[in-house]
């Protein structure tokens, strides 16, 4: 006998048992479901449930942005769309994604509030490595992301990827092109403690670089377990400027100067708001202390590039990937979150928070822990009415397509040649011709110890 609710549900909610809630945003909603289909039956997938469009018209393009990019994206460290739904009664669109059971904002957390301990040496080169892996493939396509933040950046638990890095949430995300058009009309992008100065001083024109700022940010964030310019939003003003993040910044880095940022007097705010910058006016450079690194180690010097003030000079993806800091044992490995040592503990990371008896029309109660990916199972899920309107299914190859630029569909980290892959940049911002690669990353291409990696996998 049919149940008299499945009747009511659409067909493609009728392909997922919903679990719960798992996160909410100025977008919309994220719910955690179990796959129904005999092909993936009982693999959890993140449902992202976007808002109408604030003019009330239809489908909201931060939503249309984030599937037109995904959806010509293939690589190992960015995330994956499974399917898109919509809605035709409300135009709420519904897209699928590998759900990653872990993001860096609660492994971070974790350590710093539960285990009191750092992050171990190997796990946070290992995750830098396929961030920056991830990046690289996404900028050496003409794709910003613009969003780059420890809660964007997802990790895989348990199975085939486990350990695995995700980039994730392109809805600021935007594809660039020679000559750069002005990207500075697009509004604030970067949320406020990773952007980069150039942003914060109002450039009109600007590359990858700010991503790169960013993953500096987080690199910093997972040595020490805290944000690195921890600075305060001024949300009274919709222009970029933000003055207690830039004396954050300035108070670590050392106040830029012309000498060392040919551009600088070129930005808006540089030269009209200079006076109101607090703070002493030092060129001196404490970042080493802040982050408690040698000045002539691997980390710090790959670290400092990252957090170069002049984005003509900051490191590209491709050129962090070939650094030094990489090649240094303990050299990073696909499972991130592997002991590499035999007596190391295994850590349990707490998985994503679930309210269990939120639905598709958000009604719920406070979210529970899940502690392990058992604990997610048919008796914890809810009962899901489902949008009342019909929907259907938009099978991704019916979408219309990007022009091309040259996504290829790269596998990730074993072998991947990342000095083949260019870094594209545009007239305004040249840079440094990359060198060639002399010789192979250890953990990456050394057959040995990446099968002991795999080996190793497995989840607490």
């Amino acid at each position: 006998m049919v149940d008299a609710s499945n009747r009511t549900r659409p067909s493609w909610l009728q392909q997922y048992e919903l679990v719960g809630k798992i996160g909410e945003g100025t977008y919309g909603l994220v719910f955690l479901a179990k796959s129904k289909l005999s092909a993936n039956k009982g693999v959890h997938i993140a449902i992202k449930k976007f808002k109408q469009s604030k003019e009330g018209d239809g489908v909201s393009p931060t939503a249309i942005r984030e599937i037109m990019l995904l959806r010509e994206c293939d690589h190992e460290n960015v995330v994956k769309l499974v399917n898109v739904h919509i809605n035709h009664t409300d135009m709420s669109l519904y897209l699928a994604f590998d759900y990653a059971e872990h993001d860096l904002y609660e492994i971070i957390r974790h350590h710093r509030e539960k285990l009191s301990t750092p992050i171990n040496q190997y796990t946070v080169k290992s995750l830098l490595w396929q961030i920056l892996n991830g990046l690289n493939y996404l900028h050496s396509n003409w794709i910003i992301h613009r969003d780059l933040k420890p809660s964007n950046i997802l990790v895989m638990g348990d199975g085939d990827e486990h350990g695995v890095v995700k980039i994730g949430d392109f809805g600021l995300a935007r594809i660039y092109q020679a000559p750069l058009k002005p990207l500075g009309d697009n509004g604030v992008v970067v949320t406020i403690w990773y952007r980069a100065p150039e942003l914060l001083l109002g450039a009109k024109h600007y590359t990858t670089a700010v991503d790169m700022w960013a993953v500096g940010c987080i690199f910093a964030e997972l040595l020490t377990l805290k944000p690195l310019f921890q600075g305060i939003e001024d949300k009274s003003t919709h222009n970029p400027l933000q003055l207690d993040q830039l004396d954050k910044i300035f108070r670590v880095l050392g106040h830029p100067t012309p000498e060392k940022w040919p551009t600088l007097n070129n930005l808006p705010y540089w030269q009209t708001s200079r006076q109101r910058m607090q703070g002493p006016k030092s060129e001196s450079c404490v970042l080493h202390q802040v982050v408690s690194l040698q000045q002539k180690s691997a980390a710090y010097d790959l670290l400092s590039k990252m957090l170069e003030y002049d984005p003509c000079k900051r490191i590209t993806a491709a050129q962090a990937l070939e650094h030094e800091y990489f090649r240094c044992e303990p050299v990073p490995g696909r499972n991130s979150l592997v002991p590499i040592q035999p007596n190391e503990k295994v850590i349990g990371y707490p998985q994503r928070p679930v309210d269990f008896s939120a639905d598709f029309e958000c009604s719920g109660s406070q979210p529970q822990m899940v502690t392990s990916s058992h604990a997610v199972n048919n008796t914890g899920a809810a009962s899901v009415p489902g949008p009342r309107a019909m929907s259907q299914q938009l099978p991704l190859g019916n979408m219309p397509r990007l022009a091309p630029y040259g996504i290829a569909g790269q596998t990730g980290m074993p072998g991947l040649p990342v000095n083949n892959l260019p870094v594209p940049r545009g007239p305004q911002q040249p840079h440094p011709q990359q060198g060639k690669r002399k010789e192979p990353i250890g953990g990456i291409q050394n057959p040995g110890h990446y099968a002991s990696q795999s080996k190793s996998r497995r989840m607490q």
